[in-house]
């Protein structure tokens, strides 16, 4: 029961920390613009799962199919999928995050349903309503990612495909102090799974706190491809990419980006 309440406290609390993210014009809340939507209209698959793009045949054509941005809002991605032809529905935590789907639908004249929740609870979709669902990184801000892979695969039909995005689990490991930064050091500090609640000293978290920044929970790759398996997916693809603008020093050594291209069997 008290894991219950932590995580219904951690995604109200994450709720805000993105409302205020989205306000304060961060990266994954700017908009597309005019041209990019242009361009997606002839047909490209411009939407990411991380900096670059999508791998080849990971979803090349988007025309006529049912996709789920699952706590992907932002102005970014929904609309590019729609615009390639999609039929797209966001569902996200942060309603600022939708107010900027919904900016660039109305200015585009595109059709995106728009729906506020939590990406682990699907409950309010149909078993095998979609043919796609696009997962870009988010799941760092729910402690625990298997209902999240069983409600895509419920959701999806036979045959569709989750692609997902997250990031490697050695970004949590490493000791933050600058100092260490500033002399090319990474001294690992945290085990994996990773939690801001558990792992961080009181102070620290306190002070993330106090700036409003979310709450955020590393993965182990057992739990985040495996556990894709364990929900009865199979993984189809798999890609790395690194992070163009480093901000922890293993970003520098190794991509810090993972996506999977998994199936729901037919």
């Amino acid at each position: 029961m008290a894991d219950a309440v932590q995580q219904h406290d951690v995604f109200h609390y994450n709720q805000a920390a993105w409302d205020r993210q989205a306000a304060a014009d961060c990266e994954w809340s700017r908009p597309v613009g005019a041209a990019e939507i242009a361009e997606a209209r002839r047909g490209r698959v411009l939407a990411r799962l991380t900096p670059g793009p999508l791998p080849a045949g990971w979803l090349d054509d988007a025309r006529g199919l049912d996709i789920l941005c699952l706590a992907g809002g932002g102005g970014q991605q929904a609309p590019l999928l729609a615009a390639a032809g999609a039929r797209v529905t966001v569902l996200d935590a942060s309603s600022e995050q939708l107010a900027r789907d919904r900016e660039v639908a109305e200015r585009e004249g595109l059709a995106l349903r728009l729906e506020h929740g939590d990406m682990r609870d699907l409950s309010r979709f149909a078993d095998a309503s979609f043919d796609c669902v696009f997962h870009p990184i988010s799941n760092l801000y729910v402690p625990d990612v298997a209902p999240v892979w069983r409600e895509c695969f419920r959701a999806l039909r036979p045959g569709g495909r989750l692609l997902a995005s997250f990031y490697h689990p050695a970004v949590f490991v490493a000791d933050r102090d600058p100092a260490l930064l500033e002399r090319g050091l990474i001294r690992p500090r945290f085990s994996i799974p990773y939690s801001d609640l558990e792992h961080l000293p009181a102070e620290a978290l306190a002070a993330k706190r106090e700036r409003g920044e979310a709450l955020v929970f590393g993965h182990s790759l057992a739990e985040l491809i495996g556990g894709q398996a364990a929900a009865g997916l199979l993984i189809a693809g798999f890609h790395e990419d690194w992070q163009p603008r480093p901000r922890f020093l293993i970003d520098r050594y190794l991509p810090t980006f993972i996506a999977t291209w998994a199936v729901k069997p037919g």
